[in-house]
């Protein structure tokens, strides 16, 4: 019943704007796609087969907003993240 709406996975984070209907604790839900992404990131990438415990993946934290009228404004700005981040890079490397 979780539906990913817009995504996009930089170096090291990812933004995800997901449509989570009431029934669903917003908190569960990351936590289970944090849980279940991780595993499967151990499995087929770092070939760890079992022995889950005591191994991280994810940062402990995670920030969530809720969307109203703003929904295509988070659009753009997740669908343009990278972009946007190279241009922040840019403008620290000039000293502006």
């Amino acid at each position: 019943g979780v539906e990913l709406i817009e995504g996009y996975a930089m170096r090291d984070h990812i933004h995800m704007l997901l449509m989570i209907p009431p029934k669903y604790s917003v908190a569960n839900t990351i936590g289970f796609l944090k849980g279940k992404s991780a595993i499967r990131i151990f499995r087929e990438y770092l070939q760890v087969k079992r022995n889950f415990t005591g191994r991280h993946f994810w940062a402990r934290g995670y920030c969530v907003s809720t969307v109203g009228l703003d929904e295509q404004m988070i659009r753009a700005y997740i669908k343009n993240q990278e972009r946007e981040e190279k241009r922040q890079k840019q403008l620290r490397l000039a000293g502006l």
